[in-house]
């Protein structure tokens, strides 16, 4: 069974931007469910057999902590015995098992992962079989609606198969895979899965205030909304949508509290091995909409240590 869920509104994995401190502090701001950036299958395997032979677990490749639970696993790879195996090593440690079959990138899609699957419906089939008989925690899927313009309803069939073989939510941010994340999101086809599924359905894309969320869930019925770029550099769109889901009022923050977050972000990093690119990429992110954000972000991008990147930030307080 899935877990309960402290809210409606999910933060989505984003490679290099949900990493642990991140995904803790929107966990704090109101999330119902975080997911780790998406892993390798053959990562995965590959790491905990490292980590087994100096006595660790997987924990020191896939960091988190308790605080961020219900939390959620996303896994990416089709190699039918690798992804049995890796399942099983991830999940004592997390609450769900997500599988990716949504990535758009070419590196993804070319190894036959990602987005590239929703065109494999027997190989898919296999996939969810083999997930949901190697684990006992519940399975969730994100997808696309198809690889290009004419296959764009292929995430019915995908869908109807998830649910036959056991995956018990299904995340749809509807753009083909070779729209990539141009042009809009086409809710209607939100709503229509959500028509014909008898699991809960999280729509994904296009979110980046508390009225869009709300404007999506009126539109399509869906059970959750996932925040994937919006929440990007904003942790406070989680509380700002439960908010005004409830009330139909949000607290409006300034760019203060947005070097606030940024600075409390930045103490949560301490606690794991974030590379510091990823750390500099979030402070740009943070700078977004700010007074002389963009003259900010080149000195961000040329700082060479933590001690600098904090300067720099101090700085922007005056």
């Amino acid at each position: 069974m899935l877990p309960t869920f402290s809210s409606r509104v999910f933060l989505a994995p984003m490679a290099g931007v949900s990493d642990p401190a991140l995904r803790l502090q929107c966990k704090k701001m109101g999330a119902g469910l975080v997911v780790t950036e998406f892993t390798s299958i053959h990562s995965i395997i590959a790491k905990e057999k490292q980590l087994k032979e100096n006595k660790k677990t997987i924990q020191e490749f896939l960091e988190y902590s308790e605080q961020e639970r219900p939390l959620s696993v996303q896994l990416f790879g089709s190699d039918l015995l690798a992804l049995e195996k890796a399942a099983k090593i991830v999940e004592p440690f997390f609450d769900i098992i997500d599988y990716n079959m949504g990535c758009p990138a070419p590196h993804i899609t070319q190894q036959m992962a990602g987005g590239a699957l929703l065109q494999e419906v027997n190989l898919t089939q296999q996939i969810f079989n083999t997930l949901v008989n190697a684990v006992k925690k519940p399975v969730t899927l994100k997808i696309r609606l198809g690889v290009t313009e004419a296959s764009r309803y292929l995430f019915k069939d995908i869908a109807e198969i998830a649910e036959d073989e056991g995956i018990q939510m299904i995340t749809l941010h509807p753009r083909t895979v070779t729209q990539g994340y141009s042009g809009n999101a086409d809710w209607q086809m939100i709503k229509e899965l959500k028509e014909i599924s008898n699991i809960p359905i999280v729509g994904n894309g296009d979110i980046v205030t508390p009225e869009d969320a709300k404007t999506m869930i009126d539109q399509t019925g869906c059970d959750y909304i996932m925040i994937g770029r919006g929440a990007m550099g904003n942790p406070f769109l989680f509380e700002q949508i439960n908010d005004y889901l409830t009330t139909g009022i949000y607290k409006k923050y300034t760019f203060k509290d947005k070097l606030d977050a940024f600075f409390d972000y930045l103490h949560l990093t301490t606690q794991y091995n974030i590379k510091f690119s990823n750390i500099k990429s979030q402070a740009m992110r943070f700078t977004k909409g700010m007074n002389g954000g963009a003259k900010l972000r080149p000195k961000i991008s040329q700082s060479k240590n933590l001690t600098e990147l904090e300067k720099i930030m101090n700085d922007a307080y005056v």
